[in-house]
């Protein structure tokens, strides 16, 4: 993957390619996107990690390209949560007979729901880091109606977020190791202690309750 994605680095399409990948991960999980998101940052600050890596660190192109790679993967994960969250809202019926056949989707609604009623759209932004965690916020508030204004900008902040941390992680390890697999995979375990992080932070309160 890594040098595939090298051997587009500089083009457009690495950001369709990135952008599809985010759009339609909310319906398919199990899409990497965040993987291609950290090769595609790895894979351009590692390209001057030789002789001129120091001006490479200072080059204006390639923090316009890390600059890019945000604005890409941010506004594809807020495009793909807006067309779930219409698509939710539209079918819900369908939605919530599926969300209802898992006690994990249906607890993840409501908690949801009392998140966002409270105003805590930061559990948005958690969900983002999770597994599957951005498709349940986003389909269950289309479900739910919760309104758009509820919704989005919290979505929005999210996607940014998630993006800035992936394209991090993937230029700092450029910088440091290089573009190898062994610099893609360190960041990706990062990203993936994030995730873990996420899923304990959202079900936290769960537990709290529980123990009560």
């Amino acid at each position: 993957m890594v040098e595939s994605l090298g051997s587009l680095s500089g083009t457009p399409w690495v950001y369709v390619i990135v952008g599809l990948s985010v759009v339609l991960d909310v319906f398919v999980p199990i899409l990497p996107s965040g993987i291609l998101v950290i090769t595609a940052a790895t894979t351009a600050a590692g390209s001057g990690t030789t002789a001129d890596v120091a001006a490479t660190v200072h080059s204006g192109n390639q923090l316009a390209e890390m600059a890019s790679l945000v604005l890409c993967a941010a506004t594809a994960s807020v495009l793909g949560d807006l067309v779930a969250y219409r698509l939710a809202w539209r079918g819900g019926d369908r939605f919530d007979r599926a969300i209802s056949r898992s006690r994990r989707l249906t607890a993840a609604q409501q908690r949801l729901g009392a998140a966002l009623t409270r105003g805590g759209g930061g559990i948005v932004v958690l969900a983002r880091f999770a597994p599957a965690g951005r498709s349940v916020v986003s389909l269950g508030a289309g479900v739910a109606h919760r309104a758009a204004r509820d919704f989005l900008p919290w979505s929005a902040l999210a996607g940014l977020v998630w993006a800035a941390y992936s394209v991090s992680l993937g230029y700092f390890g450029g910088h440091w190791l290089g573009a190898s697999w062994v610099s893609t995979a360190l960041s990706v375990l990062a990203l993936f202690i994030a995730g873990s992080v996420a899923v304990y932070l959202v079900r936290r309160p769960e537990r709290e309750t529980a123990a009560r």
